[in-house]
C-alpha cells in the first residue's frame, strides 16, 4: 500500500483515486501502526467580507468523520493483509453510502440507474416518496428486512450496505420463511407483498438486474377468518361500559365501523358531505380500490341512531369537516384495546375487527352473501366468502356450547 501513498503534512492521506468523490476516502497513519479511516466532506465555500479593506476572502467548508475502521500500516501476515482488504472495502461502502445521502439531501438527487447503489438507501428514498395509504406496511417491509439480515447469521454483514446484485433467490426464500415466523395469517403475505413492490419497481427503473422474488411467495388461506369478531351481546357489553377519559371520536368511530363495516383508512376520511341526510344514505369511495376498481363506490342505508351518532356540522363548520377528528391509527388501536378490556371482553380486537364483526352479524341475522358482498364493497364473492365459513364455525361452537345430557336416562 505504502507505493501510493501520498502522505501529506498532517500524516494522512487520501485513497479516494475519483477526484469527483464527496466525501473522500482517507487514512491517517497512527503511531500504533495502524491507519485510522475517515471521510472528508466538501460543503462548498462560504464567503466573509472583511469590513475595513472591503475584501471578499472564500473559505472552504469541511468536515472529517472518522469511521473508527482500521488497517494495518504494514501487514506482515496473509490474515492481516484479509483484514485490511475486508476493511477498506467496508469504508468504501460506507464512503458510497455516506455520499448518496449527501446527494438526496442537498440535491434532490435520486439514483435509478446506478448498480453501486446501497439497497438500503434506495429503500429509504422510496419511502421517503411513497404517498400512497399503505405507507405504515412499506415501512414495515424494511423494518421487517432489517430484522431478519440482522438475525441471520449468513447476512448480517449487509446489516448497513447492501448492493442490490447481492440479493438473490435464497435470501429472499430465507426472508419469506423468516417473515412467516413473525406474523400470523396474512400479516407475512401483506409485508412480502409490500417488499416485492419495491423490488420490482427497482427492477423496472434499472437499479436490479433481475428480480430475486421470482416464483416465491407466501400462501395462506383467504377463506379463513384469522381475526377475532365481537358478536351482538359482545357489543352491546361494550357499548354499556363508559370511560370517561376515552376519546369521543374514538368511540364514536368504532361503533361506526362496527354497524357499518368500513375501514379506518375511509372512516377517518369521511365528512358530513358523504352522508345524505334526507334519503339516509352513507356515500363513499373506498381508498383501497379508488382508481384501481370501477367497484370503489359504495352506498349504505343508514339507520337513525347511525345519524344521530354523526351529528351534524358544529357551528362554523361546513359540510366538508371530518365527522370524527381521529388521532393516528396507532392512538386509535390502543385505545380500542383498552376499551374491550376494560368491558370484560377476552379478546383481541384491532380496528378491522369491527369490519369482520359487522359482516359476521349480519350474515347471522340472514343476509345473503350478495347484499354483505356490496355492502363491504367487494366487487366479487371471493373475499365475502370467508365470513359465511366464520359464520358455519360459530354455529357449532353455538350448538357446542349447550350442556350435555345423559342418554343412559331417556
Amino acid at each position: 500500500m505504502s507505493a501510493r501513498k501520498d502522505i501529506r503534512s498532517d500524516n494522512t492521506y487520501i485513497i479516494s483515486t475519483d477526484p469527483t468523490d464527496n466525501p473522500k476516502l482517507g487514512a491517517k497513519i497512527l503511531t500504533t501502526g495502524k491507519e485510522s479511516l475517515f471521510l472528508d466532506y466538501y460543503f462548498g465555500f462560504t464567503k466573509s467580507i472583511n469590513k475595513e479593506t472591503g475584501k471578499i476572502t472564500k473559505n472552504k467548508e469541511r468536515r472529517r468523520e472518522f469511521l473508527k475502521l482500521y488497517l494495518w500500516q504494514a501487514p506482515r501476515t496473509p490474515q492481516e493483509r484479509l483484514q485490511n482488504k475486508k476493511t477498506l472495502d467496508l469504508a468504501k461502502n460506507l464512503r458510497y453510502e455516506r455520499s448518496q445521502d449527501m446527494l438526496e439531501n442537498m440535491e434532490g438527487y435520486r439514483i435509478k440507474k446506478e448498480t453501486k447503489v446501497n439497497f438500503h438507501t434506495y429503500f429509504k428514498q422510496y419511502i421517503k416518496n411513497y404517498t400512497k395509504k399503505d405507507i405504515r406496511m412499506i415501512e414495515l417491509a424494511y423494518n421487517r428486512f432489517t430484522d431478519f439480515l440482522a438475525q441471520s447469521p449468513a447476512y448480517k454483514r449487509y446489516s448497513r450496505v447492501l448492493r442490490p446484485d447481492i440479493i438473490d433467490k435464497d435470501m429472499m426464500t430465507a426472508f419469506a420463511e423468516y417473515l412467516q415466523t413473525r406474523s400470523k395469517g396474512e400479516g407475512a403475505k401483506s409485508i412480502f407483498q409490500r417488499f416485492k413492490k419495491v423490488i420490482n419497481y427497482a427492477v423496472e427503473h434499472e437499479a436490479m438486474k433481475k428480480n430475486p422474488c421470482t416464483g416465491i411467495s407466501i400462501k395462506v388461506d383467504d377463506q379463513i377468518l384469522r381475526k377475532d369478531v365481537l358478536s351482538e351481546d359482545e357489543i352491546q357489553q361494550l357499548l354499556a361500559y363508559h370511560d370517561p377519559k376515552q376519546n369521543d371520536d374514538i368511540r364514536r368511530a368504532f361503533i361506526f365501523c362496527l354497524y357499518l363495516g368500513l375501514r379506518f383508512c375511509d372512516v377517518k376520511d369521511l365528512t358530513f358531505a358523504n352522508i345524505d341526510y334526507s334519503n339516509k344514505l352513507l356515500k363513499f369511495e373506498q381508498s383501497k380500490t379508488k382508481g384501481h376498481s370501477a367497484n370503489s363506490g359504495v352506498i349504505i342505508p343508514l339507520t337513525d341512531n347511525i345519524l344521530t351518532l354523526v351529528g351534524k356540522p358544529a357551528d362554523g363548520h361546513d359540510k366538508n369537516s371530518l365527522i370524527f377528528n381521529l388521532p393516528s391509527y396507532t392512538m386509535c388501536v390502543k385505545s380500542v384495546k383498552r376499551w374491550v378490556s376494560s368491558a370484560g371482553i377476552n379478546k383481541h380486537i384491532t380496528w378491522h375487527c369491527a369490519r369482520h364483526s359487522f359482516a359476521v352479524n349480519i350474515l347471522n341475522n340472514g343476509a345473503n352473501i350478495k347484499t354483505v358482498a356490496s355492502l363491504l364493497g367487494h366487487s366479487g364473492l371471493k373475499h365475502t366468502e370467508k365470513y359465511t365459513r366464520a359464520v358455519d364455525s360459530l354455529k357449532t361452537e353455538a350448538i357446542m356450547s349447550l350442556r350435555s345430557f345423559n342418554v343412559d336416562n331417556l
